[in-house]
């Protein structure tokens, strides 16, 4: 496996013993689980209309990465709201 600069660097001093993994608390670990249940947690339900000829784009793609087309949707609007997707204006 090939590493960045930055995971390079972090596994040699974890391999050196410059670096000590720590057992997480028991509240750390809480607010891990609920970080990691509220990052998966859907809960809104949206309808929307789209042109015929873009959800049979959004299918195929869906498709072609074997994923259902809800989750292709969902995964573009999240990354659009992280701002890993920019929209192009006039």
């Amino acid at each position: 496996m090939k590493y960045d600069k930055e995971e390079q660097y972090i596994l040699d001093a974890l391999e050196s013993g410059n670096m000590k993994l720590s057992t997480p608390s028991p509240e750390e670990i809480e607010l891990i689980k609920s970080a990691a249940n509220n990052t998966f947690k859907k809960d809104k339900r949206i309808t929307i209309r789209l042109y015929s000829h873009d959800f049979i784009g959004i299918q195929k793609k869906a498709m072609q990465m074997g994923i259902p087309y809800q989750t292709l949707i969902s995964s573009l609007i999240h990354r659009y709201v992280e701002g890993d997707i920019k929209v192009v204006t006039g």
